[in-house]
């Protein structure tokens, strides 16, 4: 449960420390008091959309830290252990907001993300805001009701994925089928353009070496002339070579030497120069002599980059990437001969998820049908309590197995009610009023929640457009619900105030010229003020305040 709420700088609030205690909290105070922007506050620090406008004039950023006790959370402290977050059987979440908009998330003083703190806060907080009614005209919202109420999670989590396996079985046996109307076209153009790649001799394909090799032969000529012309420079011209001239140089250096050493190690040098010389020469001698003009080879060098340059064209590619083409030309003609064959694995793959699902989702079917009819009498008892003696309340399953799969299942769930007798059933939309939607909403939301593991749940003046003796009971109700999780309920009724365990005030303060909001845990004096205010308004007598302590001592 809820153990305390902190808050700092956001909006009205300067500062709050909130304790909390189980069983039922309520929050009352004048109107404009601040309770919205407590729940804001919660709302926030459970994930919801941050904005500048949160954060408190001349303050840098507004602050929400939630402290909860996980020994009412089981389903918590197990996600938390999963995460990596779990720290004992406490937990704390921060939320900062800042000046910019931006914000961050902490649990249990590590960083988080909006997603995994929304997951973790449906553990822990369910927030019924002063609008739900209105979500309750939502088929969707239906439903979800239905199915909690029917504990229906683990039978619905299997349904969904037999209808995902269905989906996409189905989707891809359709593009298939679809495809293989032109199979006979593509398949003729695959074989040809596979057949014009396969010349090249793919499995030995070397597009450099051939471009290369082409290279040489088509410059033979000149590198033979060429070559021929500075191998005679080097050595074999018998007037004037590199290598005789190095060889009279040596000879008229050795001379010197004998009057100046230090030519000795010139010599040396030289004379390795001209070995390197002849070693070059006949080298390049040796490789002159190896190269033989093959025309033949040349037009053969020509023809075929020709070809794969002329077929890279085609394809948009490089000719380097001509072998992967060829192999994803072979996958695809390969897929498309066994298609026949993937065509009929595919459709007993689909069969076998469609009646797997349609399985499960008459199960499904049956399970809401048998659970609706107590949900419809718990309600119906409920909503007769709430001042509509002649209220009926009915939850409709109408099952269409024969409809392709859909996700969640294949019924339509309504809710209906007949408001007076001898009046058919019709859609709360076009039956209930604002008021009577209002108390039927209470109803479910008080139905349902007795079966729900969420340790903490948040009424936001859900008992509004009632009052008098139904406030009361709406009260008994709530405290009733209390036996079972912690429950924060706003209001204006002192019926329902004074059926809280504790009563917690919101006020406004002006003692700065900025107006700040706070919150006072009501001692029994002034929780007996309180309710004499919320009774009798601005002039309170000593009768409306027998009245409150009346109202009081029934606790």
């Amino acid at each position: 449960m809820l153990l305390n709420l902190n808050i700092n700088d956001l909006a009205v609030v300067k500062s709050l420390d909130l304790d909390l205690d189980k069983g039922m909290s309520v929050l009352t105070g004048e109107t404009g008091a601040g309770k919205s922007i407590l729940l804001t506050a919660l709302g926030l620090a459970l994930g919801d959309r941050a904005d500048s406008g949160y954060v408190r004039p001349n303050s840098k950023r507004a602050e929400i830290n939630l402290d909860f006790d996980l020994s009412d959370a089981p389903a918590a402290k197990k996600w938390l252990e999963e995460n990596d977050l779990d720290d004992e059987e406490q937990c704390v979440i921060r939320r900062i907001v800042n000046q910019d908009g931006g914000s961050k998330a902490y649990i249990n003083n590590r960083p988080t993300t909006l997603q995994s703190l929304k997951q973790l806060s449906s553990l822990l907080v369910e927030i019924h805001g002063q609008h739900a009614h209105l979500t309750l005209l939502e088929p969707d919202q239906q439903r979800q009701l239905l199915d909690t109420f029917s504990n229906n999670q683990n039978l619905l989590d299997e349904v969904n994925s037999s209808y995902q396996s269905w989906k996409q079985s189905s989707s891809k046996l359709n593009k298939l089928i679809k495809a293989s109307t032109d199979q006979v076209e593509r398949e003729e153009l695959l074989r040809y353009q596979l057949n014009e790649l396969q010349q090249l001799d793919l499995e030995s394909f070397d597009y450099p070496s051939l471009s290369e090799e082409h290279n040489k032969r088509a410059n033979l000529g000149q590198i033979l002339t060429e070559g021929q012309q500075q191998l005679d420079i080097l050595y074999e011209n018998e007037q004037q070579s590199v290598n005789q001239m190095l060889g009279h140089c040596l000879s008229s250096l050795t001379d010197l030497a004998q009057f100046s050493p230090e030519i000795s190690e010139i010599n040396t040098m030289l004379s390795e120069a001209q070995i390197q010389i002849e070693e070059a020469s006949q080298q390049l001698r040796r490789y002159l002599e190896s190269q033989e003009a093959d025309p033949q080879r040349l037009i053969w060098l020509e023809n075929q980059i020709g070809i794969i340059q002329d077929i890279s064209r085609k394809h948009q590619i490089t000719p380097e990437e001509l072998p992967q083409i060829a192999a994803n030309l072979e996958q695809e003609l390969e897929a498309i001969t066994h298609s026949s064959e993937r065509i009929e694995e595919l459709t007993q793959d689909t069969q076998k998820f469609l009646s797997t699902y349609q399985e499960l989702s008459k199960k499904l079917s049956k399970n809401r049908s048998q659970n609706g009819k107590n949900l419809q009498i718990k309600i119906s008892e409920i909503i007769k309590e709430l001042g509509m003696p002649q209220g009926d309340f009915i939850v409709q399953v109408e099952s269409n197995q024969d409809d392709l799969p859909k996700l969640n299942g294949n019924d339509k769930i309504d809710f209906l009610v007949s408001a007076n007798p001898g009046l058919p059933a019709k859609p709360l939309a076009k039956v209930a009023s604002g008021g009577e939607l209002s108390r039927i909403s209470l109803a479910i939301q008080v139905t349902t929640s007795t079966d729900k593991t969420t340790p903490t749940m948040i009424f936001d003046e859900v008992d509004s457009g009632i009052g008098g003796g139904i406030a009361e009971i709406v009260g008994k109700k709530l405290r009733n619900l209390s036996h079972n999780c912690q429950v924060l309920c706003v209001t204006h009724l002192p019926q329902v105030a004074s059926q809280a365990h504790q009563h917690l005030y919101v006020k406004k303060t002006n003692q700065t010229e900025m107006t700040s909001s706070t919150v006072e845990l009501l001692q029994p004096r002034e929780r007996i003020e309180e309710v004499a205010r919320m009774l009798g308004g601005v002039d309170i007598t000593e009768n409306t305040l027998a009245h409150a302590e009346e109202m009081l001592n029934i606790n």
